[in-house]
């Protein structure tokens, strides 16, 4: 860090200072709210990063932070249109999402009841969502349309309980619940990895959002050990972000598999399928031959009718 302060940050000095203790009134607001005033003063109006490493340290937190908040607006619209795009939940799992939603509502309540940062748990509040609008896609085309609607109604009634009151579920019910959730979290992983197994390919999963979350967990591990200092929320992610290898190696591993395979197809073709195509030819033939050599042994022939006569 001393090397780039004294070879880049000491000789742009004179042009970026007047940049940066120039900034427009909300920008600089932001900035304050981010990095707090000492490090805000630090690293934009002194422009010393080598005297401050635990600020840059604070600064790249914040940075990806809100990096992973903006991808997370979009990561899983493309599963969305893809999803509207096939008409066709295959190769997705219903218990996957349902136990991720749940997951992400609980830890998006335990951060705001604890007033940790946003930036260090804003995802969840967007992903959930598009993980509540793929729960119904997922219903509607499993033609389960009644209970779409219990699922939109229990997880309003779960909002309200864990986010608008404050009578319904105590402080420690809340640390209870967000131990659970993290266990949710990994479990959410489970049936989705076993779909994918079981169908040999990844149907209408989206590799974007599958890539994007195993990015987000690893950069999520980062944040929460220079921001929050809960091992609950740190080993959930690091928990989710081993899953999250694993859904990405499946989406590897089967990246040329068509929509439709499936694992026990796929092991039929290979041996039970072609066996049977070929019991079904034998059996074919050794009927052909039944009836040739029977048809043979009615007919008479034209002597013995003779001799009869």
């Amino acid at each position: 860090m001393e090397q780039i302060q004294q070879l880049v940050l000491d000789p742009l000095k004179p042009y970026l200072k007047p940049i940066t203790t120039n900034l427009p009134g909300p920008i600089n607001d932001v900035a304050i709210s981010l990095l707090g005033k000492p490090c805000h003063s630090a690293l934009l109006l002194d422009l010393d990063f080598a005297s401050h490493p635990e600020c840059v340290s604070l600064a790249i937190s914040k940075a990806l932070g809100i990096g992973i908040i903006t991808a997370a607006s979009v990561v899983k619209v493309p599963q969305i249109l893809k999803l509207v795009k096939s008409g066709s939940s295959e190769g997705l799992s219903f218990a996957s999402y349902l136990l991720e939603t749940a997951s992400f509502v609980i830890t998006l309540a335990y951060n705001i009841r604890n007033g940790f940062p946003f930036s260090t748990y804003g995802e969840t509040s967007l992903i959930a969502v598009q993980d509540v609008v793929i729960s119904v896609l997922i219903l509607v085309y499993s033609n389960k349309t009644a209970q779409a609607g219990a699922f939109l109604t229990a997880i309003g009634g779960t909002v309200y309980a864990l986010m608008v009151s404050n009578d319904l579920v105590s402080n420690s019910q809340m640390t209870s619940l967000q131990a659970g959730a993290g266990a949710l979290s990994i479990a959410s992983k489970l049936p989705q990895i076993i779909t994918i197994y079981n169908e040999g390919g990844t149907g209408q999963l989206s590799a974007f959002a599958v890539f994007n979350y195993l990015f987000g967990s690893l950069t999520r591990i980062y944040t929460t050990l220079q921001e929050v200092d809960d091992k609950l929320i740190l080993y959930g992610f690091v928990a989710g972000f081993i899953l999250n290898a694993v859904l990405a190696a499946q989406m590897i591993y089967y990246w040329n598999s068509p929509p439709t395979a499936g694992h026990g197809k796929e092991l039929d073709s290979k041996g039970g399928i072609q066996g049977s195509d070929q019991k079904r030819s034998v059996g074919l033939a050794t009927a052909e031959d039944t009836r040739s050599t029977a048809s043979t042994k009615v007919k008479p022939s034209s002597g013995s009718m003779r001799r009869k006569a």
